[in-house]
């Protein structure tokens, strides 16, 4: 290394350096109850993501590069997968798995227009927008409380000869029943797409959720297990499914070379492409209606170091779901208590509490309000029912039964938060809120 460079590397030592110096300052993370809001989500980082993305910024490659590829390679080993591949979002990670699924070099496994995909209505709008965006006819299965995850008994119901996927959420990051699921993909020859978007580091039967799928998909969302701020993966083992995702990431390309890579293929300008003249420059050949979906070198180096706290995070969470948990059961007449699948041990994404509101003089709302009050956090557990959603009105669709977990959840269930900047002191101050709102209103 030449002087010039040395001087360099030194610059930006010191910078990291001093970037440490102003998280150490600036970092405080003391409650003041009814003052400091008890948040249910959040970042949870410290210098070492801050000198990542300054890392970048100093390199200011800007687009995908070599924080993406080593993120990617991470992510994948952790998830022992073959392929993972980042995005901008987990929204578009569940239209790229989906979409993927249409491409022609499926062959006569791709899917048309019309086919039908049994997912459920008690979840987030990005899992059942990519079914509709696609042509696809959902088809809504119940779920079960206390688990909100589908319920496996209702799935044979709910096939036809037109059922060619199952696309559901491990829910608030407690697993579905992936045995039974997976039997019934597999004896029907579906495809199964998991939406790990919630779940990134539980277990089902010791094996890491997102891995069970032929594709799956994880968001990197503030509120999720990592974050970089915005950002998503597509997960899948499948070669055939990788190539496809990610053309269609990156504008429909038929080109594999990454940014700043040429000829990898050692035909550019000698292929035959279609009723293209032959030799057309393969950087500019399309296979795929496809978009442009990446993420950038920002986001990959503040996920790499994210991706390193994954298990600590993970093991706060399971701790606070634990400590939720040990409060709530003096309250049990009062709220149905969450329960973790059969031979799962989830990463909880939250804590859902239905509210027996047929044996209480209180509503979910009533709670949630008066909690609000006192800057105590709480989401509903998302959409409730989608298809009361506006958006979703008029959807072509097929429903088993009436949904009636999936009305109660919409009217009665909520969450609070587990994620790592909670601790103790945080869950008894809203425990001590939820005890006087319950005396307040049952006198006991």
């Amino acid at each position: 290394m030449d002087n010039e460079g040395k001087e360099l590397q030194q610059i930006r030592k010191k910078i990291s350096l001093l970037v440490k110096k102003y998280y150490e300052n600036a970092a405080q993370h003391h409650l003041i109850k009814g003052v400091t809001p008890v948040h249910y989500a959040g970042r949870y980082y410290d210098e070492k993501e801050m000198q990542a993305a300054v890392e970048a910024a100093l390199d200011f490659w800007l687009t995908e590069g070599r924080f993406t590829a080593s993120f990617e390679s991470k992510l994948a080993n952790y998830l022992t997968v073959k392929h993972a591949i980042l995005v901008n979002s987990g929204s578009s990670a569940n239209l790229l798995a989906l979409t993927a699924l249409t491409s022609d070099l499926l062959g006569n496994r791709k899917l048309h227009r019309g086919d039908e995909v049994i997912t459920v209505a008690a979840g987030f709008p990005t899992t059942l927008n990519p079914i509709i965006q696609n042509g696809f006819i959902p088809v809504f299965v119940d779920v079960d409380i206390p688990g909100y995850n589908i319920k496996t008994n209702d799935l044979l119901k709910a096939l036809s000869p037109k059922t060619r996927a199952i696309f559901v959420a491990h829910s608030l990051g407690n697993p579905f029943d992936l045995d039974n699921v997976v039997s019934i993909a597999q004896k029907y020859n579906l495809y199964l797409i998991e939406d790990n978007c919630d779940a990134l580091g539980s277990l089902y039967k010791g094996r890491l959720t997102g891995s069970f799928g032929h594709i799956a998909t994880c968001s990197f969302y503030p509120a999720h297990h990592i974050t970089m701020g915005e950002g998503g993966a597509v997960l899948t083992s499948d070669d055939r499914l990788a190539r496809i995702v990610r053309s269609l990431k990156d504008w429909g390309k038929d080109c594999f070379c990454g940014p700043g890579q040429n000829n990898r293929c050692s035909n550019r300008f000698s292929g035959s492409h279609g009723h293209l003249p032959l030799g057309y420059d393969h950087k500019y050949v399309y296979s795929h209606v496809g978009y442009n979906l990446k993420a950038t070198e920002f986001q990959a180096a503040i996920g790499i170091e994210q991706l390193n706290k994954l298990e600590l995070f993970c093991d706060k969470r399971r701790e606070n779901f634990r400590l939720w948990s040990d409060y709530f059961k003096s309250f049990e007449k009062y709220f149905i208590l969450p329960e973790a699948t059969l031979h799962s041990d989830p990463a909880w994404f939250a804590y859902p509490l239905t509210v027996r509101s047929r044996e209480v003089n209180f509503s979910r709302n009533d709670l949630t309000a008066f909690l609000n009050e006192q800057l105590i956090e709480t989401r509903n557990l998302f959409g409730g029912n989608l298809l009361k959603q506006p958006a979703y009105q008029n959807i072509a669709h097929r429903r088993i039964g009436g949904l009636p977990n999936t009305e109660r959840i919409m009217n009665d269930t909520f969450f609070l938060g587990t994620y790592p900047r909670i601790g103790k002191e945080q869950i008894n101050y809203t425990m001590d809120v939820v005890a006087e709102f319950i005396s307040s209103r049952c006198g006991n």
